[in-house]
């Protein structure tokens, strides 16, 4: 990290505080925030710091960049769980609610308000496809490897990428098995079957 890269630096050169931070062109707090890890220098300051002691920016930052892209990734995974929730939510509600908004409410308004909440659920597929696509995961094995901060070797992939075709025709006959189903006992239970 580069707090720890800093004083290491600074010690090894015997410089001061003071001296880094007159070379700088900043405070000597804001040095001391550095080597704390308090505080993270702007690009202007990392690059003037790799010249000050004469080293690449890949060994001051060396730490950083991973622990950075770590925790991007923990960050988008906790967008992937959100999104995901969300849309689970919203489809259940969206199948649940077709016939009694259209026979509870107004005609027209429960179709209007019932393909509001149909374009609000497939605004969230959408974002959920496009973070899927963006790590490459397609089947459930994926998702929860994913989810789980890892990844599948490749032969794990390999066969879960053999999967993907049936399991897509899969889902579109059980989704419309249980619309239907969800229909009728809807109509039953409201008394037009």
């Amino acid at each position: 990290m580069i707090s720890k890269n800093l004083m290491f630096l600074r010690n090894a050169h015997h410089f001061t505080l003071e001296y880094v931070a007159e070379k700088i062109g900043v405070s000597r707090q804001a040095v001391a925030k550095w080597e704390n890890g308090k505080n993270y220098p702007d690009i202007n300051s990392i690059v003037l710091l790799s010249t000050l002691f004469g080293i690449s920016l890949d060994i001051l930052v060396k730490g950083d960049l991973e622990e950075m892209k770590e925790h991007i990734r923990n960050e988008d995974i906790q967008r992937f769980h959100k999104d995901g929730i969300i849309f689970t939510i919203l489809l259940i509600v969206t199948i649940l609610s077709v016939v009694p908004l259209f026979f509870m409410v107004n005609s027209y308004i429960g179709i209007v308000l019932w393909v509001i909440l149909f374009a609000v659920a497939m605004y969230y597929a959408l974002r959920v496809e496009k973070q899927k696509k963006v790590y490459d995961i397609q089947t459930y094995k994926e998702i929860v490897a994913f989810a789980d901060g890892k990844r599948l070797d490749e032969i794990e992939r390999n066969r879960e990428y053999g999967k993907r075709p049936y399991q897509k025709v899969l889902y579109v006959i059980a989704s419309g098995v249980i619309g239907f189903v969800m229909t009728i006992v809807l109509l039953i239970l409201f008394g037009y079957l």
